[in-house]
């Protein structure tokens, strides 16, 4: 499993939670992957970034969790399925299996805040 730095940001005032892998520019595409979780792909429609709008409600959890910067993604992938974990200070999140249609080829790796 391959592992990514990911950088993350809360904004309580209007309830978002954005994350990108470090170092990675550029969307080619957003990807609403289950009820408001949109995952970004680049070029190459590998997954860099996840927008969420109406975070704490998304998630089902008070705001002042989504303000800890303690986040780790885990993202893998086959031709058939996408699974999307998310952890803050090891809670998990969320955990999303859903349909590979948009093209994302077979990875698997870990972008965590604290590599």
């Amino acid at each position: 499993m391959e592992t990514k730095t990911l950088i993350s940001s809360y904004d309580e005032i209007n309830d978002t939670f954005v994350a990108k892998v470090d170092g990675e520019y550029g969307i080619s595409a957003d990807y609403d992957i289950s009820d408001g979780i949109f995952l970004g792909i680049d070029k190459n429609n590998v997954p860099n970034s996840v927008y969420v709008n109406n975070a704490s409600e998304v998630f089902k959890i008070p705001k002042e969790i989504l303000e800890n910067s303690n986040v780790v993604i885990y993202i893998d992938c086959n031709m058939v399925c996408l699974n999307f974990h998310m952890f803050i200070e090891g809670l998990k999140i969320c955990s999303i299996r859903c349909r590979n249609d948009f093209g994302i080829p077979e990875i698997s790796f870990e972008i965590d805040s604290n590599h």
